[in-house]
C-alpha cells in the first residue's frame, strides 16, 4: 500500500494562489473596459510560487496554471474580442510568467522586505519586455525595429506603472499572510519535506 503524506503547506500555498486569482478576475470584472488594465496578480503569483514552493515542477506549473485559468475565463467573456491574438501575444506573457517564478526562486531564497522589494522590481522589468515583445512583433502599428521596439515600450508605461502597483500590492497580501500564518502554524514551515 502506498503512504500518500498529506502536505498541509502545498495546500495552503496552493489555495492562496487560487484565491488571488480570483481577485485578479474580481477587479478586472468590476471595473470600466481596460481601467484596471494590467493591474494584475499575476507578478506576485510568480514570485510566490518561486519562493515558497521547493520543488520546481509546483513552482512553475502553479502560478502558470493561475494564469491560464483566469484567462480562460477574460478572453471567452469580456476579452472575447481578444481572443484570436491570445495564441501569439499571451505567449510572451506565459514566457514572462517562468522567468518571474525564475526570479522569485533565484531572488527570494530568504523572504525579507528588500528581497521582495527588488524581485518586484526585476518582475515588473521582466514583463515589460518580455511581454510587450508579444504586442511589438509583426505588429503593423510598430516599425520591426529596435526605435519599434521602444515605442512599443514607451507605451506600455501606464500599464506596467499599473503591473507594479498589482505586484507589490497582491505581493504584501501573500507574502505577508503567508509569513504570518507560518508564525501562528509550524506545520507550514519549511523542514525536510518539500512543498
Amino acid at each position: 500500500m502506498s503512504h500518500l503524506k498529506f502536505n498541509p503547506r502545498t495546500l495552503i500555498l496552493i489555495l492562496m494562489i487560487l484565491v488571488i486569482t480570483v481577485f485578479r478576475l474580481l477587479v478586472t470584472f468590476n471595473s470600466d473596459a481596460l481601467q484596471f488594465a494590467n493591474f494584475s496578480s499575476i507578478g506576485a503569483v510568480a514570485l510566490f510560487g518561486g519562493a515558497y514552493f521547493k520543488d520546481n515542477i509546483k513552482a512553475f506549473i502553479f502560478p502558470l496554471l493561475s494564469l491560464l485559468l483566469s484567462d480562460f475565463v477574460l478572453y471567452t467573456t469580456i476579452y472575447k474580442q481578444y481572443a484570436d491574438i491570445l495564441l501569439i501575444r499571451e505567449t510572451w506573457t506565459y514566457l514572462a510568467i517562468a522567468l518571474m517564478v525564475l526570479a522569485g526562486r533565484l531572488m527570494l531564497k530568504k523572504v525579507n522586505l528588500a528581497n521582495l522589494l527588488s524581485s518586484t522590481l526585476v518582475v515588473v522589468l521582466i514583463h515589460w519586455i518580455v511581454s510587450d515583445f508579444g504586442s511589438w512583433y509583426k505588429n503593423p502599428e510598430f516599425t520591426q525595429d529596435l526605435a519599434g521596439f521602444w515605442l512599443c515600450l514607451q507605451k506600455a508605461i501606464p500599464f506596467e506603472i499599473r503591473f507594479l502597483e498589482g505586484t507589490l500590492i497582491y505581493g504584501a497580501v501573500l507574502f505577508g499572510a503567508f509569513e504570518i500564518l507560518k508564525t501562528k502554524y509550524p506545520v507550514l514551515k519549511l523542514k525536510t519535506q518539500k512543498a
